[in-house]
């Protein structure tokens, strides 16, 4: 693939966690969690988008979003658990982003806020109708996914580059 290869990047909040007593890292899913992870996986199935790579965090309520959204989709990409996601900032993002191979045009990150929200928003230089708007609003809830188009090498990645083409949440669905 070239420089100039349009790629996407979705980004998606792990669905509604419990608090159980124990570590953050170890929390499951909360009901309305295991409720929400299939919708996300029938919205990102009816999108088209076909990923070549998900960068999942470690975290067990991201990993289990991910196994329950997985099963919606019609082919199950890549699958990595990087536990650079778990509590990334904005810049640890970017940098993972950088380290994509090439040959991947659309990727997934499973991960968690305030990163998410705050990629989405950084990525974004440009906005495809209410969709930052809408993101703005909602302060992106659990379970809300993004969806930014570039053209470019992952290296290229940083503010701005991207448009923000989708943006949902639960409550849309």
């Amino acid at each position: 693939m070239s420089a100039d290869t349009p790629r996407r990047i979705v980004l998606l909040r792990h669905a509604k966690a419990d608090w159980p007593e124990g570590s953050d890292h170890d929390r499951p899913l909360a009901e309305r969690g295991r409720k929400d992870a299939p919708a996300v996986g029938r919205k990102l199935a009816a999108t088209g988008i076909s990923f070549d790579l998900a960068l999942c965090s470690t975290a067990a309520r991201t990993r289990e979003t991910w196994k329950l959204v997985v099963h919606a989709l019609p082919n199950r990409p890549r699958t990595v658990y990087e536990e650079r996601v778990y509590d990334a900032s904005l810049g640890e993002l970017i940098a993972l982003l950088n380290e994509t191979p090439d040959e991947v045009a659309d990727l997934i990150v499973i991960g968690h806020n305030p990163g998410m929200h705050a990629l989405a928003d950084a990525l974004s230089g440009r906005a495809e109708g209410d969709t930052l708007a809408r993101m703005s609003r909602s302060g992106f809830p659990a379970a809300a996914l993004a969806v930014v188009s570039f053209t470019g090498s992952w290296k290229s990645v940083e503010h701005g580059v991207g448009t923000l083409v989708d943006y949902w949440t639960p409550a849309d669905h």
